[in-house]
């Protein structure tokens, strides 16, 4: 065995963690807490350690070696003073975020390119959860349901969060290695597989990227430097980053970088910005760039471009005109179709009025609320959107949150008529808005999605008793939702492929495939301006109409309990029928909870 310093300097090094070259492993780390860095190596099995070699110090905490006869696979951890801790810039960790990480290497034999290139404009997302979205829970099993995908009509898939998180199943909002896969979904490379795949098949693949925390357990950032968080800014999910801190501002760009470009992903959803502090920008907003508008100018630099898609429940504009971020996750939409179709009253549905005007003002809007009083949080929410395009708000029934977080991970279809089910499906994708499907939206998926966990047992307490005390007193419940900790939990969540072809969901399996191929294919339905577009209510009924050139088309969708004369509507004057959720409707009359869209003569 050699110790070498090739290449290396002084100066603050480019990367940390582990990199394999001809020369072996050179391993890097950065910290404040001591002067003495050595890197463990350890035996296949991660059980037993092969020996303990000395980092050399560069100066201002940076350390560095290259061990000549290690390669990639070797298994290693860190040694700082005389502790031993997992590396945070570890790119694969097959033993867990608590074990010895694996040295792998980036270079993979793509077959298809470095991604699909598409406005957001063209987008249809699909948001899929690995460890359930198929019975085996890998990213190899999701492969194989990509061409189901692509026959659907979606045209960008989004990955939950994947990055490694503690424990053997969750949702991955939780993770604490934000440069290494999540091991139980498979390797690195089955990742790369899997986003390969996506891109042959003309499906883009977008990951949702956590960085507004970092989880409650396996986060040993902290422990090289205290400095890396925020400790002035607690949050109840676990520590956030401190992006006065170089280091830290360095370790999420550095992430969102890896996923871009060694997975190729063709885009990030970023969840939870409004959760996102950035104190250096606050201080010197004319010096410093926050950190958002530094992760759109990332991904837009790439060739080709990526996207960024924020999350956030406050309805700021500001993150499309002043972060540059393509898109934002409107909530306003789900949740007054939701009202509307359910008479949900409780949380935060609280807020909607149940009804057609509400929906036509949340879709001339783009979001409904824009500065009034919130009541369920007690705060003016949101601002108006003048002047961002269509394709910028991020529309869906349901998505993994809206699913989630009710106590018993109940779908949409599980509370609203299948009528009433497919009319909101004909809404969301006649809208130009940017649509979502949450995975099994397609089909109505019987199956529930519940909040998982497999926490070690004192913070899986807390979980599970936090889950308790979250739905006492929640309108219409009186009973305590299913275990987090639990298998069984887990495994009810998981999709179940064969139902498909069921009665029913085999109906609503063919109406969104027809829809999808009507929005793809239709010249009126792909011209995604805004200012060809105007909804309103007409008593019970939404009234939605889009034109472009000389075409017009008009969505009507029920929301009565009776069927509804249509007669009267001077937009449906010389109509025909282009699609219809229910085999009665005509120009004439809709039936109950339904929605048909027509064409007829430009109204000029």
């Amino acid at each position: 065995m050699t110790l070498g310093m090739q290449g290396l300097s002084r100066s603050s090094p480019s990367w940390l963690g582990a990199r394999a070259d001809a020369s072996g492993v050179t391993f890097r780390a950065f910290t404040t807490v001591t002067d003495r860095v050595s890197v463990r190596l350890f035996d296949r099995d991660g059980s037993s350690v092969r020996r303990t070699t000395p980092l050399a110090a560069l100066g201002d905490g940076w350390f560095a070696a290259t061990v000549a006869d290690a390669a990639t696979g070797t298994l290693y951890k860190f040694v700082l003073g005389d502790a031993e801790w997992p590396d945070p810039y570890a790119r694969a960790l097959p033993f867990g975020v608590h074990g010895p990480a694996e040295v792998v290497a980036d270079a993979f034999a793509w077959r298809h390119g470095d991604g699909v290139h598409r406005p957001l404009a063209e987008h249809v997302f699909y948001e899929l959860h690995v460890g359930t979205f198929t019975r085996e829970g890998t990213y190899a099993a999701a492969m194989e349901k990509l061409s189901e995908l692509a026959k659907l009509g979606v045209t960008a898939v989004e990955l939950l969060p994947v990055c490694a998180f503690a424990g053997t199943r969750g949702w991955g909002y939780d993770g604490v290695m934000h440069f290494a896969p999540f091991a139980p979904y498979g390797t690195p490379d089955d990742l790369r597989r899997f986003v390969d795949a996506a891109h042959g098949l003309g499906l883009s693949v977008f990951l949702d990227a956590v960085y507004n925390h970092f989880g409650p357990d396996g986060s040993y950032l902290g422990v090289y430097d205290p400095a890396y968080f925020d400790h002035a800014r607690p949050t109840r999910w676990g520590d956030a980053p401190d992006f006065t801190n170089p280091r830290a501002r360095e370790y999420v760009l550095s992430s969102a970088r890896m996923w871009l470009e060694s997975y190729r992903f063709d885009g990030l959803r970023l969840d939870a910005t409004h959760a996102i502090h950035d104190e250096a920008h606050v201080r010197a907003p004319s010096t410093t760039v926050h950190v958002l508008r530094e992760l759109s100018d990332l991904a837009h630099a790439m060739t080709p471009r990526r996207l960024v898609i924020a999350e956030d429940d406050m309805n700021d504009p500001r993150l499309v005109r002043d972060h540059q971020m393509d898109g934002i996750w409107v909530d306003d939409f789900h949740r007054q179709l939701h009202a509307t179709l359910t008479l949900t009253s409780d949380g935060n549905f609280a807020a909607y009025t149940p009804g057609a005007e509400g929906l036509a003002a949340a879709i001339m809007g783009g979001w409904l609320f824009t500065g009034q009083h919130f009541s369920p949080w007690n705060v003016k929410r949101g601002a108006p959107a003048t002047g961002l395009p269509a394709s910028a708000f991020i529309y869906g029934i349901q998505n993994h949150d809206h699913v989630g977080n009710r106590p018993c991970g109940d779908r949409m279809c599980h509370h609203a008529s299948m009528d009433a089910y497919a009319a909101a499906a004909a809404l969301l994708l006649f809208l130009p808005m940017t649509p979502l499907l949450f995975q099994g939206q397609e089909w109505a998926a019987s199956t529930p999605f519940l909040y998982f966990t497999d926490h070690h047992e004192a913070l899986g307490a807390l979980v599970r008793e936090g889950r308790k005390d979250e739905f006492r007193g929640f309108p219409g419940w009186d009973g305590e939702p299913p275990d987090p900790q639990a298998l069984t939990t887990f495994t009810s969540s998981k999709l179940v492929w064969e139902e498909r072809m069921a009665p029913t969901h085999a109906e609503i399996l063919a109406l969104y495939m027809n829809l999808l191929t009507l929005r793809r294919q239709d010249p009126v339905l792909r011209d995604g301006s805004r200012e060809h577009l105007h909804a309103h209510a007409s008593g019970d009924l939404l009234v939605v109409r889009r034109w472009s050139g000389s075409d017009t088309r008009v969505l009507v969708v029920s929301f009565a309990d009776e069927p509804r004369d249509l007669t009267a509507l001077e937009e449906l004057e010389g109509a025909s029928v282009l699609l219809a959720t229910c085999d009665t409707a005509t120009a004439d009359t809709i039936p109950a909870h339904a929605a048909t869209i027509f064409a007829r003569p430009h109204l000029g």
